[in-house]
């Protein structure tokens, strides 16, 4: 067993030391955390592992790794350990480092990249964990909103011209399950909104929380993001709408073509059978 699991048990990891490197990652859409709870595991919720020599790991299901004390060879050992359980893996994970340090003075605010704690218990670990991944997903989801963004400028450009062809409706339809697949994990599975598991066993957190969520601007980050994903959303289906309104248009000029052409047959028949 490791340093930390050791000084675990006790409550108080990285015992001795003044501050704690961390990074968190978004590795993919999904991990598979009920096969990581067989192992063994310093908590369940969220999932905190061993990791490295005397560091740990907390693991989210929607995707995000938070690791503290970690050496960056005991890092990439750990993630490649990691990659069965990775489910849609991201070919550049979104990272965000910074350092955790001990401070008396609960109300201090961050200097730079230090965020101060009042100490390195594993709830306080769990709390900001819960903050940090949910930072490092949110700017998933704003790099894909802004991608879509991108895309669809020349697709929205050849709408107006009525140059759009089906390949590009297609691309349409992928993108609008995209934005959907995006909104309801954003909402349903990472729950940005909702107050972590932590809380509710240690109330003197809040104010932590509430402390780092305002620092990564975890509220207004997820209404941005919901806010660019509806209105995403909402040009795909406005897109859809008009190309299925030309089709249906296109066709009736057809019937009507076909109408036209039967009359103008019947007639001409009449005449011969006349003449």
């Amino acid at each position: 067993m490791n340093d930390f699991s050791i000084q675990a048990t006790t409550g108080e990891p990285f015992q001795g030391q003044r501050d704690v490197r961390v990074r968190s990652l978004c590795v993919g859409g999904d991990i598979d955390t009920k096969s990581l709870r067989k192992t063994h595991c310093l908590a369940i919720s969220p999932l905190v592992l061993e990791a490295g020599r005397c560091g740990c790991a907390v693991v989210f299901r929607y995707g995000a790794v938070v690791l503290f004390h970690v050496e960056p060879i005991e890092e990439v050992a750990f993630l490649e350990g990691l990659r069965p359980m990775i489910l849609r893996p991201v070919a550049e994970p979104v990272l965000e480092q910074i350092t955790l340090a001990i401070s008396d003075d609960v109300k201090r605010t961050p200097e730079g990249d230090r965020i101060f704690v009042p100490s390195f218990s594993l709830p306080v670990l769990q709390v900001v964990a819960e903050v940090l991944a949910r930072s490092v997903v949110l700017e998933r989801f704003e790099n894909k909103a802004s991608i879509s963004f991108d895309a669809l400028r020349p697709i929205a450009a050849n709408l107006g011209s009525g140059r759009l062809n089906r390949r590009q409706q297609s691309e349409l339809l992928k993108r609008l399950s995209d934005v959907l697949s995006d909104q309801q994990q954003m909402v349903g599975r990472v729950s940005v909104t909702e107050k972590p598991d932590a809380l509710w066993d240690r109330p003197e957190l809040e104010r932590l929380y509430a402390r780092l969520t305002d620092e990564f601007e975890i509220p207004d980050r997820f209404e941005a993001s919901d806010t660019k994903l509806d209105l995403i959303g909402s040009t795909i289906r406005t897109a859809i709408d008009l190309l299925q309104a030309r089709h249906s248009l296109r066709v009736e000029w057809y019937i009507v073509a076909l109408i036209v052409f039967e009359i103008f047959l019947s007639l001409y028949e009449m005449f011969i059978r006349h003449s």
